[in-house]
């Protein structure tokens, strides 16, 4: 029942009822005291009686009888107004209470629980109107701020976590990079060749720490929501082409072959970011160099016409992802290998960079993936259909 509405039926309960009652007393106890009083005070006030029975009243009696008939009914109906009153003021405290002050007195208890930090203590009610909708609201609340406190201490928990892995991954090439450099400064390297080799690590050394750096810059965007986005219409078939030629040298060098098929259309076009599209490229391709476990790795990289999209796969002969993994590598800091070890280290952000990034150009991505015999990443990206 809603307020408003209870405070009205008390107004009611207050003023109308007690009247009803004590009317309804007035007639019932009135007559019943009138009548019985008529045969009390006939033994108890001076008469005659005639020769046919009649009793007569004497004037002065008939006095006597008015005033104990009156201070009879006058006790009578006092006292029935009494035990009404009483009775209506019980039943409407405990309405009062059942219905205003309890819910309350429930409603702060909870909220003391909820300035503890205790956000399981749970408040139902099927109750309509003003209360059953505090208890609603009071619900609403207490699942934001428990899902709030839940997300504060998983992202305080993957901080730490990222915190952890950079540290780690920034630790092994500079501790490699010192060595190298005090076999320099001692003269280890005492050829060219291999002060050339010495050098040479440093640089890779070097590239890994400026790539974990530039994870950390773009995490930070990622999570302020702020990557910086230049769209342009890129024509699919030459952007792709230029990006594959810069992927394959780098990969040669690591002994992978790199397989690359174009089958869109020449005049077919996309809007997106060429340097962020390059990245999830990157990223990807990065990852299947990291987790390869063959002698001799390999990379196919296919562009293939969806219709009114286009689909970009990615596929390696690596070691492949466990089906329990496959559908979190792309959360933030997930590592489905949890070794530690120079070569397969990472922050985690990544594929999560990568994620976003395909999400903010309107597209998606998905991963299919065999143990032991590879992974293939796919992204779909829609066609630009607009006039030149």
């Amino acid at each position: 029942m809603k307020l408003k509405t209870r405070i009205m039926v008390t107004l009611v309960v207050l003023v109308a009822v007690p009247l009803i009652l004590i009317s309804v007393t007035f007639i019932l106890v009135g007559g019943y005291f009138l009548s019985r009083n008529i045969v009390d005070v006939r033994q108890e006030i001076s008469t005659e009686v005639e020769e046919d029975g009649t009793i007569v009243m004497m004037p002065d009696a008939l006095e006597s009888y008015r005033q104990l008939v009156s201070f009879s009914f006058l006790k009578s109906m006092f006292i029935s107004m009494v035990i009404i009153l009483v009775l209506t003021s019980v039943v409407y405290s405990l309405w009062i209470y059942k219905g205003v002050l309890q819910p309350v007195d429930e409603l702060n208890t909870a909220m003391q629980e909820i300035k503890d930090g205790n956000f399981e203590y749970r408040l139902e009610t099927m109750g309509k109107g003003e209360i059953g909708d505090l208890y609603r609201n009071y619900e609403d609340m207490r699942l934001r701020l428990k899902e709030n406190s839940e997300e504060k201490l998983q992202n305080e928990k993957q901080n730490k976590e990222l915190i952890s892995n950079i540290s780690h991954d920034l630790k092994t090439p500079i501790t490699s990079i010192k060595g190298y450099v005090e076999g320099i400064m001692d003269g280890v390297a005492d050829t060219p060749e291999k002060l050339d080799r010495y050098v040479h690590i440093i640089y890779n050394k070097a590239v890994d720490m400026d790539r974990l750096i530039n994870e950390l810059t773009m995490y930070s965007s990622v999570d302020n929501n702020r990557i910086p986005y230049h769209f342009l219409k890129i024509a699919v078939r030459e952007y792709f082409t230029d990006c594959i030629e810069e992927i394959g040298m780098d990969l040669e060098s690591q002994n992978f072959t790199l397989n690359y098929e174009n089958l869109v259309a020449d005049d077919t076009m996309v809007i997106a970011d060429p340097e962020q599209i390059k990245r999830v490229v990157n990223n990807i391709v990065s990852n299947s160099v990291k987790y390869n476990d063959k002698p001799h790795g390999e990379i196919s990289i296919r562009i293939l016409d969806e219709v009114d999209s286009i689909r970009v796969e990615i596929e390696d002969n690596g070691k492949g992802i466990a089906q329990k993994d496959l559908q979190n590598i792309f959360d933030r800091f997930y590592r489905a290998d949890s070794s530690r070890n120079s070569s397969t280290g990472g922050s985690g952000l990544g594929l999560s960079i990568v994620k976003k990034i395909i999400q903010d150009h309107g597209g998606y991505i998905w991963a299919t993936s065999k143990e032991g015999e590879g992974t293939c990443m796919h992204f779909v990206l829609r066609k630009y259909t607009g006039q030149a």
